[in-house]
């Protein structure tokens, strides 16, 4: 059976820019809807499917850090790949901060965006059923199920954004081993990026958030001063 084709969303108020990507993303196999504001993305949301949102920061109204916030906070756990046209550092990490998958800064080479698309979306399975079911991991008090990309803890679920599980996922495959940062980025994403990119430390401290007892003095995410970081499933609790 033939899959329908991934359903993108783009928020942003130049419409110029809507137009130029859903053309392109269209020509790439896409099926692509563009809105200007927060409240017309709601109205889209009820009403259509969204496998991944390419979110601007700078928006009439209600801003896009705001509405990945709200996103977040709420049931739905879309991806978003969020865009600024001011490109600070500070941005991105507000913009991982309340749940944004990924962060380009305009101007951008759509090729660059169509490599970030593909990325977040490496981390969702197009077809559970096309394939045999992973294994769970547990660890202390939790169990990370890889087919239903679900964390519990005492079978309690945990909200986790798909970076997050991506990263905890690295983790767990990869017990007891120090992973730099660049080896965590390359895993997660497959492209480049800056020397200076804190986005993995955001994400580690998101995470840490979630499954630390004290996520001041972490027992799974140990941090290794000028390597990176180990996970220890055998720890905590």
């Amino acid at each position: 059976m033939t899959q329908p084709p991934t359903q993108i969303l783009i928020v942003d108020d130049d419409p110029a820019l809507r137009e130029l990507l859903q053309r392109y993303l269209g020509e790439q196999g896409y099926a692509v809807a563009g809105v200007n504001d927060g409240a017309s993305m709601d109205q889209h949301l009820e009403t259509h499917a969204a496998d991944l949102i390419i979110l601007d920061l700078m928006l009439p109204g209600e801003d896009g850090l705001s509405i990945a916030k709200r996103l977040r906070s709420g049931a739905r756990d879309t991806p978003i790949l969020m865009l600024s046209a001011r490109g600070d550092e500070i941005d991105r990490i507000v913009g991982l901060e309340v749940g944004a998958d990924d962060y380009l800064p305009k101007p951008f080479n759509p090729r660059e965006l169509l490599a970030r698309i593909r990325a977040v979306l490496r981390r969702h399975p197009e077809d559970p059923a096309a394939t045999p079911a992973p294994p769970a991991h547990s660890f202390g008090a939790f169990s990370l199920d890889m087919s239903s990309q679900t964390l519990t803890r005492n079978n309690e679920q945990v909200t986790l954004t798909s970076g997050e599980f991506s990263l905890l996922k690295i983790f767990v495959e990869h017990p007891n081993r120090v992973l730099s940062r660049d080896t965590l980025v390359d895993m997660l994403s497959g492209y480049e990026r800056s020397p200076y990119d804190r986005s993995i430390d955001v994400k580690v401290t998101r995470l840490r958030r979630k499954i630390e007892a004290d996520p001041a003095a972490p027992a799974f995410i140990q941090t290794v001063w000028g390597e990176g970081y180990r996970f220890s499933p055998g720890t905590g609790g």
